[in-house]
Formats: C-alpha cells, structure tokens, sequence
C-alpha cells in the first residue's frame, strides 16, 4: 500500500472513525483501524469495529499502490492530529507502516488483518431527513434515557417510523422525552420501529454535518402487506457526507409510553423558556443532587424556590399566563433543568394535574389545537 493524501482531510476522516474505536477491546485487533484501496479506486476506506457499533468513513488519495492495512487507532488519530501542515505520505510492507509528513516521520506496527472480523453490511436504505433536525431531535431526548445497563430497553432511544413522521422516545423511569417531526420515507406505507442505544445515538448526532442530510438505513423483517417490523437481532445504519456507521439494535419491548401521558389537566401555564430556565438554574445552585425545586403558580407568576431550614435558601418569581386553581408542585433540578433546556420554542407550556402526579413539559405548537412536537413527562417529588 502507498498513497499521498490531504493532512486535514485524512485527520478528520481517522478522527471520525476513531469515535467508535472500543475503549477496551475484548481482542486487540479491536483496537485496530483498517485503512483499504481497493484496485482501481482512489478513495483510502477507512473502518473500524468493536463487533456492536461499526464506523466507515473515506477520504480522496493520489494512490501509488492499493491494499489493505490495519494499525492502533487512537495512535494513529493521534499521530494525524499533529502532524504538520504539509502532504501526508503514507506506505506499508507487511508488518510496518510508515507515515510521513513533512520532516516528521512515523513508523507504527501492523495488527492482523486475517484476525480483523469483517463489517456489517449496510442494510437498505429506509429513508432520510435533515442533519439539523435529526441532531436536535436526538439532543431532545437522550438525556431521559436510562444510564442503568440492568435494564437495556430503557437505555436506548425508540425510533418509531409511520409514513412521513418518525418519532424518537427515551424514558428511565421517572420522565419520558418525546420528538416528532417528518422525515422523507423510501416507502409511504412504512410502519416500523427501532431500539437504538442512547450513547451511541447521541455520538452518531455530534458527528453529522449541518445542512446535510442523514439516511437512515434499518434492517427489517416482514410481517405482512405494507407492514414490517425490525428484527430483534437487526441492525440500524446512518449515513451522512460518505460516513456510515451502523449499530446492533436492542432486543427488547419499549414501554408504552402514550398512556402514561395524562388525557386531561386541571391547570396550564404558558412561560417565556428562556426566563424561565435562567431562573431555575440561580434557584437550583442551592440545591443539592437529592433537593427539590419548588414551584408555586398562581394566577399572574410562577414562584421558584429552593432550600429549606438551616440550608442555603434561594427564590425568584417570575410573570407566567396561567389557568387553573394555584398549584405548588416540586421536581428534581436536574431531571427539570433536562426537560425545560430541551424546549425549541421561546414560550413553553407547562400541563399539570395535581402535586402528586405527572406534569407535561412540550414545546407551544405554531397551530392552535395541535400536537407539540416535543413533549417531557415528568414525575413530581413529594413536597417538603
């Protein structure tokens, strides 16, 4: 193998590719990037896999001699990343790599490549939708996803595909984020839907280009006329700007979430977002991770407060359009702070019952009588 390539375009290609390097191989090829020319081609592929979540990537290369090598990823991201500003070259025998650039010079030892397992393929493509959409849609509602691997299906974002709409849903229990928005099906008649875990969601999210688009390539069995179903043992691909990265689906069933969301309320405030977050997180500094924030509306203002007794004490007000009796209902800062940042609109509406049971957080849809495209349940605390 011997090719010339951009210093920028070969460092941001290996560090995207990197992302999915396992931070503790089960193997030691793990660790590995496989760097490919194929005969006749001019695109250096480069892949990594950790036999869960695969990355492809490629760059454009003035190509010598085509082949295939593997070597250390992350020293190899490393090694690019500082590497002058010059023409990287870079050659190969069997068990040495040699990167040169410059005046600096790398050699690095080759891993196996007959040990190397071979990638997943792509499954068809589903469809796609804007890279700016997807990226705050996942933003929206990763962080109500379960940290607890006891529990895999609540550590995972549902994907839910139905025609033009799609639908992502995260929940650990005590909240659930919901985000809907259109996407761009391949068939009109798709219904299906996918377990994807949340980390590796939210990284494919950071990686994307803005004003790009995202395909969204899931692995799907049939189950009847217009009607498919992702297989338990599936897999899901995305792809943006030549960049693939697929990930094994969860196996299991998702909550159903609808019906945890309450059909009517006894009260509704509609609040400025950006106050409002502003607000709570001066009152929350005096919270610890176990204290409660507390919120008291009333007819024209919502009070926030925090602390009580013998500890750090905070409160504000803050003018709200509010209907229904007065109300003083308590929730977690940070469980609060997760939901209200995730608001997209500059008034947030806020749906509560009674002080015991679950409030609604959601986006003010542009329509009267619409559904708002995001929506956060969360659970209270008892107040104290």
């Amino acid at each position: 193998m011997r090719f010339r390539v951009d210093r920028d375009a070969l460092a941001e290609a290996v560090a995207w590719t990197a992302r999915a390097l396992p931070a503790r191989p089960a193997v030691p090829v793990l660790a590995g990037m496989r760097l490919e020319l194929p005969e006749g081609s001019s695109q250096l592929r480069l892949s990594s896999f950790d036999y869960e979540v695969s990355a492809r990537s490629s760059v454009e290369a003035e190509v010598e001699e085509g082949g295939a090598v593997l070597v250390s990823g992350r020293l190899l991201a490393e090694i690019v990343r500082n590497l002058p500003a010059h023409p990287v070259e870079v050659s190969s025998d069997s068990s040495r790599v040699l990167v040169t650039c410059g005046s600096a010079r790398f050699t690095l030892l080759t891993l196996p490549l007959e040990d190397y397992p071979s990638l997943p393929e792509m499954p068809g493509t589903t469809g796609s939708l804007a890279a700016d959409a997807f990226t705050a849609a996942v933003r929206q509602v990763t962080p109500a996803a379960s940290r607890d691997d006891t529990l895999p299906m609540l550590t995972g974002v549902y994907l839910s595909f139905s025609g033009d709409s799609l639908s992502l849903v995260a929940t650990d229990r005590y909240r659930i984020a919901v985000r809907e928005l259109w996407w761009r099906p391949e068939s009109p008649d798709l219904e299906t839907s996918a377990l994807v875990p949340a980390r590796t969601l939210a990284d494919i999210a950071r990686s994307v280009t803005s004003g790009s688009n995202v395909g969204i390539a899931l692995s799907t069995v049939s189950e009847g006329a217009g009607v498919t179903r992702s297989g338990g043992e599936g897999m899901i691909g995305f792809e943006n700007n030549e960049r693939r990265t697929t990930t094994r689906l969860i196996d299991g069933d998702f909550v159903k979430y609808e019906s945890r969301f309450p059909a009517e309320f006894a009260a509704r405030a509609t609040v400025p977002t950006a106050a409002l977050m502003e607000a709570a997180k001066r009152v929350a500094l005096v919270a610890d991770r176990n204290s409660q924030l507390r919120m008291s509306f009333s007819a024209r203002e919502v009070l926030l407060e925090a602390g009580s007794g013998d500890d750090a004490q905070a409160r504000e007000a803050l003018e709200i359009e509010y209907e229904g009796d007065d109300m003083q209902i308590a929730f977690g800062p940070e469980f609060f702070l997760d939901g209200l940042g995730a608001v997209d609109t500059e008034t947030a509406r806020f749906d509560l019952t009674t002080p015991t049971k679950p409030a609604v957080i959601s986006s003010v849809p542009s329509e009267e009588g619409a559904r708002p495209d995001f929506r956060y349940l969360l659970m209270p605390l008892r107040v104290s």
